[in-house]
């Protein structure tokens, strides 16, 4: 599909400061080997549209024979969505799922009630040196979707809608977006946006959602004369028409965003649910690790270890 803003009645050259609602500096953490920044949740912002969780991981480099290594560990009440720019992961997971995801391909599980996984990175891509680079989402499910049965669907980078006009490519990950729609299945109103700009190139969100955001993952962006280099996340108005331009060395995007849920959600370790008591029965489940006759199970392929309930 081909759709240039320019021919958009009304499109504004750059968002106002005043339109910028949150500014998200992330948090770094260091996850043995290699670096994850947090932008959310924050302290001021717990979820953009239905997104509560948003760490980019990376870039960084392995030598040969090593990788990333997370050992199956539990969800509920929220999808995981990966989406890589560099590497590969090997995914495993409860149900049976055993998947490599490749750069811009999505992987999407769905944890519903409950379900574990495990991401490492591939035999293949440790025969040589190799390098990661991505970007992991969770997305918080309605409260009708919380007791659902896990799900996992694969989406190929060919399968993904591209959008197309002068100085922009963009790939729409999951929902919908300027007309087009991502095919993995969805609970809620949501966008998710994988946007590459030229040197001046002018971006314009989609006005059809009500929470938008972008992340900047490489280069910069322009707004009202100011400019936010990579490793920055912000938060528009509801109802603005948003457009940034892209800085002098061009920029890379997450835009991201949809329908806010009816209430905030409690967020504990790897659980996500609208009660607390959801999240201290996924506990004690977990605790007592009787794999196969509770709410959890391991995958049948990455049985060996696991990441053991935090004392906290």
């Amino acid at each position: 599909m081909s759709w240039n803003p320019s021919l958009e009645p009304g499109c504004p050259d750059a968002a106002g400061l005043e339109q910028i609602e949150t500014l998200i500096i992330p948090r770094a953490r260091d996850l043995g080997g290699f670096e994850v920044r947090r932008a959310l949740p924050a302290p001021r912002r717990q979820m953009v549209g239905p997104f509560i969780f948003f760490d980019q991981a990376g870039p960084a480099e392995f030598l040969t024979g090593k990788g990333v290594d997370i050992r199956p560990h539990p969800h509920i009440g929220l999808g995981t969505v990966t989406y890589l720019y560099r590497g590969d992961f090997h995914h495993r997971d409860s149900i049976g799922t055993d998947q490599v995801i490749l750069p811009g391909a999505v992987n999407w599980m769905v944890a519903g009630r409950g379900v574990s996984h495990s991401e490492r990175t591939s035999e293949a891509g440790r025969a040589g040196p190799h390098s990661l680079f991505g970007i992991q989402t969770w997305i918080a499910l309605p409260e009708d979707r919380e007791d659902m049965a896990p799900i996992f669907e694969h989406h190929g980078k060919d399968t993904l809608p591209e959008i197309a006009a002068e100085g922009i490519t963009a790939r729409l990950i999951l929902g919908h977006a300027y007309g087009e729609r991502a095919p993995a299945t969805l609970y809620s109103d949501t966008f998710y946006l994988d946007v590459t700009l030229q040197s001046g190139a002018r971006f314009p969100l989609p006005d059809d959602h009500e929470d938008r955001g972008l992340y900047i993952t490489s280069g910069s962006v322009g707004i009202a004369g100011q400019e936010f280099e990579a490793g920055r996340m912000m938060v528009f108005r509801p109802g603005d028409r948003i457009t940034v331009a892209a800085g002098p060395q061009g920029a890379r995007l997450m835009a991201l965003g949809g329908a806010t849920l009816n209430g905030p959600r409690y967020i504990w370790w790897n659980f996500v649910a609208s009660s607390k008591e959801r999240i201290e029965h996924a506990k004690r489940e977990w605790r007592a690790a009787d794999w196969g006759q509770g709410l959890f199970d391991l995958p049948p392929t990455d049985r060996a270890e696991f990441i053991p309930l935090p004392e906290r």
